[in-house]
């Protein structure tokens, strides 16, 4: 159960952090497109572009403002959320989360993650605790079921005779051992916490199996992105902007190059979201913190 609520609480708080990111985002792209549309303005002054093409760029501003006001509104629901699961009573305004928004690029091998797991996973203990607790049931079972004899020791005086000295030995004869349903309950206890214990190590395979191909899979996915695809959106998105104030490039493509930044980037906050969130998958299926 502690295991299962701090991965609740750490997918809260990569919400969080996700959303921090994409306001972050939106509110410098809208401050760019703010100084675009300044220039344009001045060029529309200066006869250079319609009165179309100033109000089409106007239009597309309200796009840019949707997207700070839908991330504004996501942090402050994740930020509820967070101070739900801290039952936290600061005030929304007055809370803010810190900490690296990014990804590593490096994993450690599957099998070490594996072993991590069979080390620390608190139901496989659990299972194989049982194992140990049906095998001293069953002891005490067959050492219930057990004949112990009795011994007795007498002395004393029994005229005509001075002095005796008397010994005793009964050993109890069981024609029918009423224990024997107890030592079998007991021996079938056994064989069905060795197979719990052999369902939970599957799982923990599984677990772990699956964790480690979705962090793996987003990696590969987030590598080109900070690589070469951040860099190439804002390179066209500068080239195409330039082109344009300068006559060289249509209204459509310095719309499409806006379009394609915005996208780029807000695909790789939220790749970033998903590899941490993948990374808390991580954890929850080893049993302690492996991926920082």
């Amino acid at each position: 159960m502690e295991r299962t609520l701090l991965f609740t609480l750490r997918m809260a708080f990569v919400q969080a952090l996700q959303g921090k990111a994409v306001l972050a985002l939106a509110k410098e792209n809208l401050t760019y497109y703010d100084k675009v549309l300044e220039v344009n303005r001045e060029r529309y002054k200066a006869g250079s572009i319609a009165q179309m093409d100033l109000d089409r760029l106007e239009l597309q501003r309200i796009q840019y403002l949707a997207d700070l006001q839908t991330a504004d509104v996501n942090l402050r629901t994740a930020k509820i959320q967070l101070l739900a699961l801290l039952n936290e009573q600061t005030p929304l305004d007055q809370f803010d989360v810190a900490g690296p928004y990014e990804f590593a690029e490096q994993l450690a091998s599957p099998d070490e993650y594996r072993r991590f797991a069979m080390e620390s996973r608190p139901d496989l203990k659990a299972a194989l605790r049982g194992i140990d607790k049906a095998e001293t049931d069953h002891r005490l079972a067959m050492a219930n079921g057990s004949t112990d004899p009795t011994i007795g020791f007498d002395v004393g005086r029994n005229p005509p005779i001075d002095q005796y000295i008397g010994f005793n030995v009964s050993v109890p004869l069981r024609i029918f051992d009423r224990n024997q349903g107890e030592k079998l309950r007991t021996q079938i206890d056994i064989d069905r916490n060795r197979r719990v214990a052999d369902a939970a190590r599957a799982q923990v395979y599984s677990d772990v199996d699956s964790a480690y191909a979705t962090v793996n899979s987003t990696i590969v996915l987030l590598k080109p992105y900070k690589d070469m695809y951040l860099t190439q959106a804002e390179r066209v998105r500068d080239t195409v902007s330039f082109a344009y104030q300068h006559g060289g490039a249509s209204l459509l493509d310095f719309l499409d190059a806006q379009k394609e930044y915005r996208d780029t980037e807000l695909n790789y906050l939220n790749l970033i979201g998903s590899y941490l969130m993948a990374a808390s998958q991580m954890n929850l299926a080893v049993g302690r913190e492996v991926i920082q």
